[in-house]
């Protein structure tokens, strides 16, 4: 295994998580009888739900794969342990990011409270997250 296919790897791990994600949380509107007016933060593009499930289930298992490939090339020494403190803390804030963006759109009566606090908790947060991930990237780029 080259360490430009564990590269490619973590890459691909890193893009996949948020779609991953927001598809296995699915849909958070509130379930109203038809014809009733949803409130919404953001209006989410429109998809067709043939191409919302082949776009979810491809994201799971290309995340579950990368995955899989990333523990096995670090269990042979082709990864190097010491950039999983930066890898997990990127696949969180894209996690959080996928969880975050169905809240944000999820249709309301009333007021979305899920999409203020998303935006005052969770931006925050992940800003956070993907900080530490680059400056450990970085740190780990300079000790070589």
């Amino acid at each position: 295994m080259s360490r430009n296919t564990v590269w490619m790897a973590a890459a691909g791990c890193l893009i996949a998580t948020p779609v991953a994600v927001w598809w296995l949380v699915g849909d958070l509107s509130a379930a109203v009888p038809p014809g009733t007016a949803l409130d919404r933060a953001i209006r989410p593009p429109a998809i067709d739900p043939w191409a919302e499930r082949a776009a979810g289930i491809a994201a799971v298992l290309v995340v579950a794969g990368t995955a899989a490939l990333l523990v096995r090339a670090s269990h042979r020494r082709r990864f190097d342990r010491r950039w999983w403190a930066a890898l997990l803390p990127a696949l969180a804030a894209g996690a959080l990011a996928g969880a975050g963006w169905r809240v944000m759109t999820a249709g309301t009566l009333g007021a979305n409270i899920g999409a203020g606090l998303t935006i005052i908790l969770g931006g925050p947060l992940v800003a956070l997250l993907l900080l530490w991930s680059l400056g450990w990237s970085a740190h780990l780029l300079r000790s070589r």
